[in-house]
């Protein structure tokens, strides 16, 4: 669900840069000058491969990094108009499921073995709302009805080991939704899950969506699922923003290389008949500690030049709401490449 844009973006990232220390002499920037807006009731995707940054935006957004080892070390994050890279752990702590709800990769390794998925929903409640124990189990109740779970009393006293993966799953979704917050970051939240599940807790996210008028950033690798959830589509490659657009735009006309390369590894039905083999990029995303100079992609990439070699791309515009990191997007017609 896209609203129209009639108010300042939810959420505001300007330049945000993340560095992790890796010894008292070594230190990475695993976010590089990140910028996006996130506006009310939409859904912006940000993708790439494992290790380009995303979830490291994520967790800087919601304050989560590893305190001895990672820190935002540039940039701006606003939500709502307040600037929260400056606020301390108590005033994040108030943020935290409130305005910013969070779904992590993993249910089994996010929710607390030892107590119940309804003591760990309440436990939300009662720090943000104020609400009885007694009321706030009623939420929890109310809130794993919504997501789907069958017999909600009976499962608001089951542990986290009792209940399926899908199940799992929607639990922590009830759990990141318990307090009704404005912002929904769901981290690879169907990656573990069966192709049939996958698609049950992409139909629920959407249903919730339009229920509660929230906006969600979509954090994968799988540019399938972009398709059907993302009004605009973030694409990150060692730890910086390579292109943006509305996700029409990416699909029917991408501009960087990478971007197309993700999208020709995509399955498609009937590629067997045309006898087409699945397209690869070759190589692996470079490690931060060994960058390659001018563009960071040009060691994989089929279209590199000199150029691409000895110059830093910046991002541009290549179009109405579409911004490219490039420095040959111009003359190359990425879309007549793409699998049909």
């Amino acid at each position: 669900m896209l609203l129209e844009k009639t108010a300042p973006p939810i959420l505001e990232v300007r330049d945000l840069q993340t560095t992790f220390s890796l010894t008292k002499s070594l230190s990475v920037r695993a976010v590089d000058g990140v910028s996006f807006d996130v506006n009310k009731g939409e859904t912006l995707a940000i993708v790439g491969e494992s290790g380009s940054g995303k979830s490291v935006t994520s967790l800087s957004i919601m304050g989560l990094l590893p305190k001895d080892t990672g820190r935002v070390s540039g940039g701006s994050i606003k939500l709502n108009g307040r600037e929260i890279t400056t606020l301390d752990d108590r005033a994040m702590r108030d943020i935290r499921g409130k305005q910013i709800g969070m779904i992590f990769q993993e249910p089994m390794t996010s929710l607390n073995p030892v107590h119940t998925v309804g003591q760990q929903i309440s436990e939300m409640v009662v720090r943000h709302e104020n609400l009885t124990k007694a009321k706030a189990r009623i939420r929890a109740i109310e809130m794993l009805h919504m997501v789907g779970i069958p017999e909600p009393k009976i499962g608001v006293d089951n542990y986290p080991h009792q209940l399926s993966g899908g199940m799992r799953q929607r639990a922590m979704i009830a759990m990141a939704l318990a307090c009704e917050p404005s912002i929904l970051i769901a981290d690879e939240p169907t990656t573990a899950l069966d192709v049939t599940v996958q698609a049950q807790i992409l139909e629920l996210m959407h249903n919730l969506q339009d229920k509660l008028g929230m906006a969600i950033i979509f954090i994968t690798h799988d540019l399938g699922v972009v398709a059907e959830v993302a009004d605009r589509v973030v694409v990150m490659y060692a730890s910086q923003v390579v292109e943006t657009a509305r996700v029409n735009d990416i699909f029917e006309q991408p501009r960087m290389p990478y971007t197309a390369g993700l999208i020709n590894s995509i399955p498609r039905l009937g590629s067997s008949v045309n006898k087409k083999r699945l397209e690869a990029i070759p190589g692996n995303v470079p490690s931060l500690t060994n960058l390659p100079g001018g563009c960071r992609f040009h060691p994989r990439c089929g279209f590199s030049k000199d150029i691409c070699r000895s110059s830093v791309p910046t991002l541009q515009a290549a179009g109405a709401n579409h911004m490219i990191r490039c420095t040959r997007w111009s003359d190359l017609n990425l879309n007549g490449g793409l699998n049909s």
